[in-house]
């Protein structure tokens, strides 16, 4: 665990607090790091949960896959972010959602019981992370109602131009990278690969962006 705590400085859940606290704070949640391939299964749709998860290296996609099985991805987890908060807490008895790998992945779980109630020590930490946890949680639902904004576009193109004008912004840059490849992208914003890959190839015959795999720059 040792190895991680330069990581885990950066993390959001762990403000505040002092990198010679984390060693003791780890052992009370009950912290544990596994490794995962690229592709693998995190938690499956179904299944109840009782831990959060820390993306300490890597990447990885909340996805549903409806009856048919379209995919979509709901979320995308990136180095030093949670995932599986909200179903941990919520009560709900089988998760709607699965979690995989986008890449090789280290992740980081500790048990979310110890995490919301303290222990029997009274750890001056456990109302920090509390706080820090809320604090996640706003920020998660404020980027949902981005996605929202994105997806409740009507055509491919408006959504496109949607998602690709709020990654330049974040990137403060016309130039940019967007963190999938086209299938992906397409499950992102909930439309047909085919078709958006069409309307891509017209964005950019319109001199309205350029592309090149997962690199972008609006004109």
């Amino acid at each position: 665990m040792d190895n991680y705590l330069d990581i885990l400085t950066t993390v959001d859940l762990f403000n505040g607090i002092k990198k010679s606290d984390l060693h003791p704070l780890l052992s009370c949640l009950s912290a544990e790091v596994i490794h995962y391939k690229k592709g693998q299964t995190v938690f499956f749709s179904g299944e109840s949960i009782k831990q959060i998860g820390i993306v300490l290296s890597g990447q990885v996609y909340v996805i549903k896959d409806d009856y048919y099985g379209n995919r979509s991805i709901l979320n995308i987890i990136n180095a030093g972010n949670l995932f599986g908060e909200s179903f941990a807490y919520a009560n709900i008895k089988t998760l709607p959602v699965s979690i995989i790998t986008s890449t090789e992945s280290e992740l980081l779980f500790i048990d979310s019981k110890k995490l919301a109630v303290p222990c029997a020590k009274v750890c001056e930490f456990h109302i920090r992370l509390i706080q820090n946890l809320l604090n996640i949680v706003s920020k998660k639902n404020i980027s949902l109602t981005h996605k929202i904004e994105f997806t409740s576009k009507r055509t491919t193109r408006e959504k496109l131009l949607a998602y690709l004008s709020a990654e330049a912004k974040k990137a403060e840059n016309s130039n940019f990278y967007i963190p999938f490849n086209r299938q992906e992208l397409a499950d992102y914003l909930s439309v047909e690969r085919s078709a958006m890959s069409a309307e891509l190839s017209k964005l950019r015959n319109d001199g309205i962006l350029k592309y090149h795999r997962n690199q972008f720059e609006l004109l």
